[in-house]
């Protein structure tokens, strides 16, 4: 699951609407989960981190263009010791804010395994005046619930330059050879 958050975070598309606002259940749930990551990156932080991106790299010179036209992104993630300690309902509150005309789901993926509990992922976009103007992901397992959400313009031809850079992993789908191997 956090290959895949890696790589739906690298989807973000340009945000000119207002942002999602986290709602006060996810206070809670910082509070029970065994882990707990609360990130919001600005524009400003963003452009200090590429600040250690080389301009002489073709790679880190695209990844840093990149970053240089983020307004921030902002995940929220949470890893619980067993199931059942969170509820769709603690979720409720930021689902109804992607409501349709804006707002268009990209991904809806569903895992229901015999003899395993249930696994989502919804990836939508959000769009203004003809352009896209959000992306957001939440995906839900029995003991993980993430949450990402990119402001900023990006082209999504574009996207492959992150990979490497940040954190986030190379994906082959925009580079064309394994880069990295998942490992479970």
């Amino acid at each position: 699951m956090k290959y895949l958050i890696s790589l739906c975070a690298l989807c973000g598309l340009s945000a000119f609407g207002q942002p999602i606002k986290f709602p006060p259940s996810f206070e809670k749930l910082s509070k029970i989960a065994v882990e707990s990551v609360d990130l919001n990156l600005d524009a400003s932080m963003l452009k200090m981190g590429s600040g250690f991106l080389s301009n002489k790299k073709p790679d880190e010179a695209k990844a840093k263009d990149l970053v240089s036209k983020l307004k921030g992104i902002h995940i929220r993630s949470f890893e619980f010791d067993k199931p059942g300690l969170y509820q769709d309902s603690d979720v409720a509150e930021l689902r109804a804010q992607f409501q349709a005309p804006e707002w268009s789901p990209m991904l809806s993926s569903v895992s229901n395994k015999q003899g395993k509990a249930k696994e989502t992922v919804h990836m939508l976009i959000r769009t203004e005046k003809g352009q896209k103007t959000g992306f957001v992901i939440v995906a839900a397992e029995p003991k993980e619930l993430t949450v990402v959400y990119i402001e900023g313009q990006i082209n999504p031809d574009e996207l492959g330059a992150l990979g490497g850079n940040f954190g986030i992993p190379k994906i082959e789908a925009f580079h064309g050879t394994p880069q990295s191997s998942r490992k479970e």
